[in-house]
């Protein structure tokens, strides 16, 4: 199995980005990443079991074994520095990932976590236990998806046992006290997030010794589509140390 989509590959970059789709989000969602990131910095999308094209691979419903397998698999990527990515549930797999491979000595460059709150703030939700109608309520809430796509009986089938699946990855997680971070974290968030606020974002800073920002972009809980350059061009400003510029 492929855990990691690179449509741009660029191995004379300095740095390479892991990023970590939204619930029920897959590689794809960053598709354009790879061509738009600067040319020191090899995008890496991530691809969860039963997402995507890996569909047919066992669905994950745990977010530390997952951060785990994803950790694994990450071995033969890591040489050269690292940053990871996650926007929504993909910021809390990114925060578990950083935190094994701390532990396993392997430090990050940075984490940025987009669009949720922070992981020691347990927030319970019964989502994933709801009914079809009401998860594609949810998704349309959000701005992820399109309401007349997600009344196709045929996409549901299709679409929404990795959603649901996801929606229980995030809200069952409880989180393992420990050892802060020893990596830079940014939060990002929209400004009209429903999900989200800046005062809860801001706790990211609980769990890193290191440099923390947060930064806030105008849009909703998927601002980071109309923002991509924005974004990108945060991240660039960030870890512009570990980015050196290539020929």
């Amino acid at each position: 199995m492929n855990w990691f989509h690179c449509y741009r590959p660029r191995p004379y970059a300095g740095l390479r980005l892991f990023c970590f789709p939204h619930a029920g989000g897959s590689a794809s969602f960053y598709r354009s990443w790879h061509g738009d990131a600067p040319h020191s910095v090899e995008v890496r999308a991530v691809q969860y079991p039963g997402h995507g094209d890996h569909r047919a691979a066992p669905l994950v419903d745990d977010a530390v074994h997952l951060a785990k397998l994803v950790t694994d698999a990450m071995a033969p990527l890591l040489d050269r520095p690292v940053a990871l990515f996650g926007h929504s549930m993909g910021a809390l797999i990114a925060y578990e990932v950083a935190r094994v491979l701390e532990a396993r000595g392997r430090g990050v460059t940075h984490l940025f976590a987009s669009g949720r709150h922070a992981p020691h703030e347990h927030r319970p939700g019964d989502t994933h236990a709801r009914s079809d109608d009401e998860l594609v309520d949810e998704l349309v809430r959000l701005g992820g998806v399109d309401r007349e796509l997600m009344d196709d009986p045929d996409i549901r089938e299709l679409a929404l046992p990795a959603v649901r699946n996801d929606y229980r990855v995030d809200e069952t997680y409880r989180h393992r006290p420990g050892g802060v971070l020893a990596c830079p974290v940014t939060a990002l968030l929209g400004s009209d997030d429903p999900e989200v606020t800046a005062g809860q974002a801001a706790r990211w800073g609980e769990l890193t010794r290191d440099r923390f920002a947060v930064r806030v972009m105008e849009g909703d809980h998927f601002y980071l589509v109309p923002r991509q350059g924005d974004v990108i061009a945060e991240l660039s400003r960030a870890v512009a140390t570990a980015w050196p510029s290539t020929p």
